[in-house]
């Protein structure tokens, strides 16, 4: 009976350690910078980007098995490159359901859950391979565990005075980021509206609705139903209102950010998007809820994947700003990169001042580049986290 429980056990750890090589192959070849973006930055331009605060509303970089603290090969973020961007504020996502495949177009809710796989692979604790709440709070764990070992490096940003202690920092000449917790989807409720109480606790301070999925709160831009929210979306709408949690609106249909809309004047946000008027593919809402969105006072994105912009180039990036700009008006465009969201970039957080070097050839002037790199987002979270 031994030598068969031995062997068993074998054969259990050589399955996991493959998976895990599964996992590290897939991070690297579902992460990736085109590299194709070689670019002399003047002393100029290098001088204005260090003088920007910059901050970028979406990242996925908790999915994933990486020491965030030490500089990685793969993927699009880490603590050394996000210095190197001279990045002030980053958002954390975590991200507990996901199609394989990544099809834009409709998802079964019962289609095959890619991270219910990962985090089989990637030996996260057993309680995350069965909860969805669980992988959420895994996920945020690992910034808490910087904050906690390194807080002259990052802090945890819960609050407005979160917010003013960072920029005071940085105007110090410290390097030190701001990482605010979001989530992608709230199926990580795990249909228990007493999660959102468990997550804020936990440090959540943005949720997006919708990921790829249907859910029990209504329709995913990629799902089957187009639905708007329902009876348990509005009563979760309602408890994240009561909190100050940012909502974010990407991925959810159509109809269900005109129901938002409807039922709350409070501020939202498009964490990585592109616009359908420059960018018609099914990854984009119409303009005309993006003007609704702006006209409340909310927040906009750009991503930097082919599917937001219709390129994989920091010109196609560049190209989406305007848009947005010229469509809703500088004051509600920000940077939604969708680093490590499994996407193809072409950069990565380090090579962030070609981005501003390519703003500026475009004519954007210092203060468009200013607002898109980082003011606009610092201000909104100024405004809208809340006050203690």
């Amino acid at each position: 009976m031994f030598k068969i429980i031995f062997s068993l056990t074998l054969i259990i750890l050589a399955l996991l350690g493959g998976l895990h090589v599964f996992a590290l192959w897939a991070d690297g070849k579902m992460n990736t910078v085109t590299g194709n973006e070689v670019q002399d930055i003047s002393s100029e331009i290098s001088a204005f980007h260090s003088s920007l605060m910059i901050g970028d509303l979406h990242s996925d970089s908790t999915l994933w098995s990486r020491n965030l603290i030490t500089r990685s090969k793969r993927g699009h973020i880490d603590l050394p490159r996000l210095r190197d961007g001279n990045i002030a504020i980053q958002i954390f996502t975590s991200v507990t359901k996901s199609p394989l495949g990544l099809n834009y177009k409709n998802n079964s809710e019962n289609s095959f859950d890619t991270i219910t796989l990962l985090s089989i692979a990637q030996l996260w604790p057993v309680e995350t391979w069965f909860s969805r709440t669980q992988r959420a709070l895994y996920q945020a764990e690992k910034i808490s565990f910087i904050e906690q070992h390194y807080p002259e490096q990052l802090i945890i940003i819960q609050t407005r005075s979160d917010i003013e202690s960072i920029i005071a920092s940085r105007n110090k000449g410290k390097k030190i980021i701001g990482a605010v917790l979001g989530i992608e989807g709230l199926h990580a409720l795990d249909g228990k509206s007493n999660n959102v109480d468990t997550l804020y606790e936990a440090g959540f301070r943005i949720m997006g609705l919708h990921h790829f999925f249907d859910n029990k709160l209504g329709g995913s831009l990629h799902g089957e139903s187009n639905a708007g929210l329902t009876t348990f979306g509005q009563e979760i709408l309602s408890a994240m209102l009561s909190k100050d949690i940012i909502i974010d609106l990407a991925h959810s249909s159509e109809q269900v950010v005109e129901d938002v809309l409807a039922r709350t004047t409070t501020p939202v946000i498009v964490s990585h998007t592109g616009f359908k008027g420059h960018c018609n593919t099914p990854r984009n809402i119409s303009d005309e809820l993006m003007i609704k969105i702006a006209q409340r006072g909310g927040l906009i994105g750009v991503g930097y994947w082919d599917a937001a912009t219709c390129g994989s180039s920091i010109k196609s990036i560049v190209e989406s700003i305007r848009y947005g700009i010229n469509l809703v008006g500088i004051n509600h465009i920000a940077l939604g990169s969708d680093f490590d969201g499994a996407i193809n970039s072409p950069i990565d957080a380090s090579d962030l001042s070609k981005l501003t070097a390519n703003l500026l050839k475009e004519d954007f002037t210092s203060e468009e580049v200013r607002k898109v790199m980082g003011e606009n987002l610092i201000s909104f979270l100024k405004r809208q986290l809340p006050s203690k």
